[in-house]
């Protein structure tokens, strides 16, 4: 090979050693590029470490330094729940798993009087066996042993049961220990001293007041039948002298005997009934009754009463209800008289409502309810949940207007429970009162009267009535035996409604606008005459008219369904025979007044008491008058200008006490002053200081007495005036 061949190889491996050369630097670069950026990362990352770890060290700072804020703050609460724990007089006490004692207040430890090795760490079985071998705990007629393992077997269960233990000192306390979830137990001891002993004084207190009770109620069923049996011979021969030939004056004082011991047996039939509830020994005798037929009657005995005071008794007996039932008639009677006579006792002007309605069952039985409704003087809210209690009244016990024991209704509702049912009130003061009862009573089967008789008998009823009380329960009577009743409330009104269609007529005596007869005469004018059936509360009023014989029937308020139901089937041939009317009558006003009389003002509402007064002093040259509350007595004294008062205490409206208040402020306008003497049942000690300190000049006590009255009379006279004593 030429020197040029040799040169151009060399040449050639010049160049790729050269080539080789740049590719192993770039390689090199490229390596030194990836190392430097490699470093740089690596150095970024720890750095990024060194903040962590230095984070990681500041937050190790602060979660210790919150562990011993924590920490302090435990301690705190510990110290303070356990000072409070401390403070407390009953004793607390825990215990762990394996029931030994963790920690216990001094309450609990001073139980132990001292014993050192009632600390921490004592297991719960030698605490009992210390409190039985110190003698600790009073464990009654049980042994230790006993004791020890009723304790126990306590202890294990997992809801132990509160028990009380008498200590060694007559102390008592009661434990009551809690297991919690983990095992731990709570124990709180607490004193229950003074709870134990004032229990056992209530105990000895009501069986005392039991005793005295029981004692009482004796007491008062023995007097009760004492005193009844004279009583009976008063009134029964009272009632045989009524029948005997009497003057005016006799047989006014013999009504009176006649009146007012009836009044006080009815008083000793209440405590006497009361006695028996109260010592469990009043029974009841069930036997076949008629309801219906009890209601009337005792609305008929109370028909006089009901209208001298123009107040309507009414009987709404549901029309489809059978009337006979097994129970004890005498007993639900007394609970209907009760009620009825309560009702009408309390109510001065409208109605006296009796509604009974039932559903019968499919046992036989049959559920009634009774209301007795009135528009009376109502009960206020706060008396209603006592009106049932003994000797309750709805009158103020300072204002009397009404008389009674308050037995009635207390009898009431213990009789309607021993018959198994519920009796209530419902009531608005100065409106009225409804008072209801519920009985399960053991219907009879018997015949009923009824509409299946008379059903569409009439075309037209008409029921001429002022009373759309009464006017309603008719309609209801009969409106399945007419095509058409119609209800008119006066004699105008019917006469305008009486067509040729009209087939009877029931009318009332007193019509608003005209005399129920007015209506009858105006009638039989028309073409064609109905029957007429009069009702009022006196059938004999009724048959005295000069045109009773007008009249088909006549009914007596308040009628039963029965009654109605004869009336109706005795058209044809019930006509009254014709009496000679009445005569006018008119009352004949005497006044006497006389110069030389001594002028008393007598201040009583009890009608009774002013008869006995008046009669005790007619002999005297007096000129008497009396008030019936204290309200009318200062009113008379006004007009009146009395030498003396007597004055009762307990009277409506306004007592004696306030009218004689009243009076001395009228007299110190006059600068006169009037004697007063009281005449009271106020006769307790005390009750005398208490009524001259109202300004009464003398004191007498109830039941009065004539030679006192004489004298109180005679000492005040004017002078001049002749008593005639």
């Amino acid at each position: 090979m030429g020197i040029s061949g040799k040169l151009a190889e060399e040449r050639r491996g010049r160049l790729a050693a050269e080539r080789l050369l740049e590719l192993k630097q770039e390689e090199l670069f490229a390596a030194n590029r990836k190392l430097g950026r490699h470093a740089q990362a690596l150095s970024e990352e720890i750095v990024e470490t060194r903040a962590e770890i230095s984070t990681v060290r500041d937050e190790n700072q602060r979660v210790k330094s919150d562990l011993t804020v924590a920490h302090q703050k435990i301690e705190i609460v510990e110290r303070r729940l356990w000072h409070s724990i401390e403070t407390i007089r009953d004793g607390f006490a825990v215990f762990d798993i394996d029931n030994q004692l963790v920690m216990a207040n001094n309450a609990y430890l001073s139980i132990f009087d001292g014993l050192e090795e009632i600390q921490p760490g004592v297991p719960y079985a030698r605490i009992l066996q210390l409190l039985t071998e110190e003698g600790i705990v009073n464990i009654g007629a049980a042994s230790p042993a006993e004791w020890r393992a009723d304790m126990h077997e306590r202890w294990q269960s997992d809801h132990p049961n509160s028990v009380v233990i008498q200590l060694w000192n007559d102390e008592y306390i009661q434990l009551i220990d809690r297991r919690g979830h983990g095992g731990d137990v709570v124990s709180l001891v607490l004193d229950i001293t003074e709870s134990v002993t004032y229990e056992k004084a209530l105990k000895a207190a009501q069986e005392s007041a039991e005793s005295a009770n029981r004692a009482k109620s004796a007491f008062l069923a023995n007097m009760s039948h004492e005193i009844r049996t004279p009583m009976n011979g008063v009134v029964g021969m009272a009632d045989l002298m009524a029948n005997t030939v009497l003057d005016d004056e006799q047989r006014l004082y013999v009504d009176t005997i006649k009146t007012s011991g009836e009044a006080l047996l009815v008083i000793i039939n209440d405590v006497l009934d009361y006695s028996k509830i109260e010592a469990d020994k009043m029974s009841l005798h069930p036997e076949p009754f008629d309801f219906e037929k009890s209601i009337h009657q005792i609305l008929i005995m109370l028909q006089t009463s009901a209208s001298e005071k123009r107040v309507d008794l009414l009987l709404d007996y549901q029309v489809s209800l059978t009337s006979t039932f097994i129970a004890d008639p005498g007993r639900i009677r007394q609970v209907l008289t009760n009620l009825i006579g309560n009702a009408l006792k309390f109510t001065l002007e409208g109605h006296v409502l009796v509604r009974v309605t039932g559903e019968e069952k499919s046992s036989g039985n049959c559920a009634l309810q009774v209301v007795i409704e009135d528009t009376g003087i109502g009960i206020p809210d706060e008396k209603i949940a006592h009106i049932f209690g003994e000797f309750n009244q709805v009158d103020d016990k300072k204002n009397r207007r009404f008389e009674g024991t308050g037995l009635g209704l207390a009898i009431s509702e213990r009789l309607i429970k021993m018959m198994g049912g519920k009796i209530w009130v419902e009531s608005e003061d100065g409106v009225g009162s409804k008072f209801e009862f519920n009985l399960e009573l053991e219907r009879v089967e018997t015949p009923r009267d009824g509409l299946r008789d008379f059903c569409n008998k009439f075309d037209q009823i008409i029921i001429a009535e002022k009373s759309s009380v009464a006017a309603s329960i008719l309609e209801k009577q009969l409106s399945g035996m007419a095509n058409k009743v119609t209800l008119c409330p006066d004699g105008s009104a019917a006469l305008s409604a009486i067509t040729d269609q009209t087939d009877l007529v029931l009318v009332g005596l007193d019509l608003p606008d005209k005399n129920g007869f007015d209506l009858v005469q105006a009638v039989g004018k028309k073409t064609k005459f109905p029957a007429f059936i009069m009702m009022n509360h006196s059938a004999a009023e009724v048959s005295k008219h000069a045109d009773a014989d007008l009249l088909s029937g006549v009914l007596q308020k308040p009628m039963s369904r029965q009654a109605l139901y004869s009336a109706l089937e005795n058209l044809s041939k019930s006509k009254s025979p014709k009496c000679v009317p009445d005569a006018a009558s008119s009352e004949q006003i005497l006044a006497k007044s006389e110069s030389n009389k001594m002028k008393i003002l007598t201040a009583e509402d009890n009608k009774t008491n002013q008869l006995v007064f008046k009669k005790m002093v007619k002999s005297l040259n007096i000129d008497l008058v009396f008030a019936a509350n204290g309200e009318e007595a200062v009113e008379l004294y006004k007009t009146y200008k009395p030498d003396l008062i007597f004055m009762d205490i307990s009277m409506p409206k306004m007592d004696g006490k306030d009218a004689t208040r009243a009076i001395r402020a009228l007299e110190t306008l006059s600068q006169t002053r009037t004697p007063i003497v009281a005449l009271t049942a106020h006769a307790m000690s005390g009750d005398e200081a208490d009524i001259l300190a109202a300004g009464l000049d003398k004191y007498l006590t109830k039941p009065l007495r004539k030679p006192a009255i004489f004298e109180q009379i005679s000492h005040h006279a004017p002078k001049g005036v002749c008593l005639g004593i």
